[in-house]
């Protein structure tokens, strides 16, 4: 399948990854779950996407045994939400040092492991979805602070930032980031500056809702008539499109797409051998951008 590459916190690592938010579909299907996170290591997936939150901790379980050390696959994972079973929505907002600092630990525990080589810092500053409200609206510096220390102990390799502003990734750029994970997509491209900056920093860009959507309100790439048609000139997917567009568009992009089916990875994973020629690619970057900042509801 695709064997470009790109950098993260200094490994590098296949462009196309996998992202374990949707692994938890296979709850009641667990051999299924673990067979499917070993076929998209055989694909060449080796940059794993995950948290304790996904699944209540299914999808850490399920790494922690698909996975084996010689498959050689960066795991990267985050901090800022805590598992809410039983609640209106799966998660819960965790953004307090204490909180980060012990969902570190729930994520050793969960993966099994002494040390987690990146852990993103999911900021709600920006990008749809929850926004913080009392005591969960903290500091990026005290937060930075924590996350520092815990790599000063060994627990964290390299911090990234997920949902955080422009102004917020020029503050927290002396801690040292790696990666960056805001909803960025071909129809919600309201982040452009923050990429740029990314890319001249060395700094990953890992966009969630890779394809727009991710809540009803949002736009989608699939929706498009212009993907459709290029879609259909190149024999391909719209999905495949929007994916491809990219890994076209900035050198330090990488995807980790997440589905819970074999084919449906499979597809997913052959997006990095499709080709654009000029026109085509001038075609897609005319696409008009929406906004996806938009928050669906406060917790604490």
């Amino acid at each position: 399948m695709n064997t470009s590459t790109a950098s993260i916190a200094g490994r590098s690592v296949s462009r196309i990854g996998y992202g374990a938010a949707q692994l938890p579909r296979l709850h009641d299907r667990h051999d299924e779950a673990v067979a499917l996170l070993r076929r998209a290591v055989e694909l060449g997936v080796n940059h794993v996407d995950t948290a304790e939150f996904y699944g209540f901790g299914f999808a850490n379980a399920v790494i922690r045994e698909a996975l084996r050390p010689e498959d050689d696959v960066l795991v990267v994972t985050k901090v800022g939400a805590d598992p809410n079973p039983g609640g209106q929505l799966p998660l819960r907002i965790a953004q307090r040092p204490e909180q980060l600092r012990a969902s570190v630990e729930d994520n050793l525990r969960g993966l099994g492991v002494e040390h987690l080589p990146v852990v993103n810092l999911r900021r709600l500053d920006t990008g749809p979805g929850l926004r913080p409200e009392g005591d969960q609206l903290v500091d990026l510096d005290d937060q930075l602070a924590t996350m520092t220390a815990l790599r000063d102990e060994g627990k964290i390799g390299a911090i990234g930032l997920s949902s955080v502003t422009l102004d917020g990734l020029r503050r927290a750029l002396p801690a040292g980031i790696a990666c960056v994970q805001n909803a960025y997509s071909l129809v919600s491209r309201d982040d452009e500056e923050t990429l740029r900056l990314c890319t001249a920093e060395g700094i990953a860009w890992v966009p969630f809702f890779p394809l727009g959507g991710g809540f009803p309100s949002l736009p989608k790439v699939v929706d498009e008539l212009a993907v459709h048609a290029v879609a259909e000139s190149l024999e391909v997917t719209p999905t495949q499109v929007g994916l491809a567009w990219l890994l076209h568009h900035a050198p330090n992009i990488l995807l980790i797409p997440g589905t819970g089916d074999p084919a449906h990875l499979e597809v997913n994973m052959a997006a990095g051998e499709i080709a654009f020629d000029a026109d085509t690619l001038a075609t897609l970057d005319a696409v008009e951008s929406r906004s996806s900042n938009v928050a669906i509801g406060v917790a604490s």
